[in-house]
């Protein structure tokens, strides 16, 4: 089996990567617009090239011609979309159509698993909305949301105009080493570890703690995938969540409990953002029902992990 990863070299590709090494035989295919990534496994193998480049995918695909894609790339930072709002739309969805029509256009007939986003869901109206389950109608409540939504919109139109083998994830919130400090936990890790090191006064600047949020690791999120990939329904959307949810707060405290340093917690009203969420959370039954996928690390392994992960980070950045 050849495997197409978009973005494999970002956070969760490259634990998705380790993941199909270990337990398949299958071909990776990494594409990645900036870097090619590591080459030393002798299944893997890069494409550098832009997803919005009509003509470069159509020439992947016709080269490659893998028998399954799984689509990570995309625009993925929320306060990076309320300031670029039509960069994000541009870079999620011209990706997504083009991929798409090179399938059609070189005759494949790929199992394609799209990952989209909780946020498609927006802010509940009520308790009865939670938690969220995959019959909810999208009601995005920013521009990444929006650019999610339109995903789906285009992977389903493909299923129905084309008869394409899309499966649609819908991740919540995951976290775990390896994660860009722009997401809340890495932030929180980088500051304890940089504070440990004594490189920043030990003062954290913090955002909306009262927000709660479902949580997953990442290395759980991935095993979600490829249990997609095998066992998913076409033209299915799919919770990938824990079912529980955590207080923004309760992270961050869990996060201290792992640190003599005292440290002191201040508000930096920079860090809300603009039409927040004060509860998000899902419900996994679909998932769980269809593949048998459950979260098997523990919310406070998780964290551990990425602090040390951090630690480790900020010890090979000092002179």
């Amino acid at each position: 089996m050849r495997v197409l990863i978009t973005g494999m070299a970002g956070f969760v590709g490259q634990h998705l990567a380790r993941l199909l090494i270990e337990e398949t035989h299958w071909t990776l295919i990494g594409v990645s617009r900036d870097a090619t990534g590591d080459r030393q496994h002798p299944r893997v193998l890069w494409w550098q090239l832009d997803l919005r480049d009509s003509d470069a995918v159509n020439r992947l695909l016709r080269y490659e011609r893998p028998d399954i894609i799984v689509h990570l790339a995309a625009q993925a930072h929320v306060p990076t979309a309320w300031k670029d709002p039509w960069g994000t739309y541009e870079n999620n969805l011209k990706a997504t159509v083009n991929l798409f029509e090179a399938i059609v256009a070189n005759q494949l007939a790929p199992r394609v698993l799209l990952v989209s986003s909780n946020e498609v869901y927006g802010r509940p109206e009520s308790e009865a909305d939670l938690p969220f389950t995959e019959s909810r109608p999208p009601q995005p409540t920013n521009p990444y949301a929006v650019s999610k939504a339109a995903q789906e919109l285009i992977a389903l139109q493909y299923r129905r105009s084309h008869g394409l083998d899309v499966v649609i994830a819908r991740p919540f919130n995951h976290i775990g080493p390896g994660q860009d400090a722009r997401f809340v936990a890495a932030d929180f890790a980088r500051q304890i570890a940089e504070i440990e090191a004594g490189l920043r006064a030990p003062v954290m600047l913090l955002g909306n703690m009262a927000a709660q949020r479902d949580f997953t690791d990442v290395r759980d999120v991935v095993r979600a995938y490829l249990a997609l990939i095998r066992l998913g329904d076409p033209g299915v959307a799919y919770n990938v969540c824990s079912g529980q949810p955590r207080s923004i707060q309760a992270l961050l405290d869990a996060l201290l409990a792992l640190t003599s340093v005292k440290i002191e917690q201040r508000t930096d009203p920079s860090k809300f953002r603009a039409a927040d969420t004060p509860i998000s959370y899902g419900d996994p039954t679909r998932i769980r029902e269809a593949t048998g996928w459950l979260p098997r690390i523990p919310f406070e392994q998780t964290l551990a992990d990425v602090l040390n992960d951090w630690r480790a980070r900020v010890k090979q950045s000092l002179p």
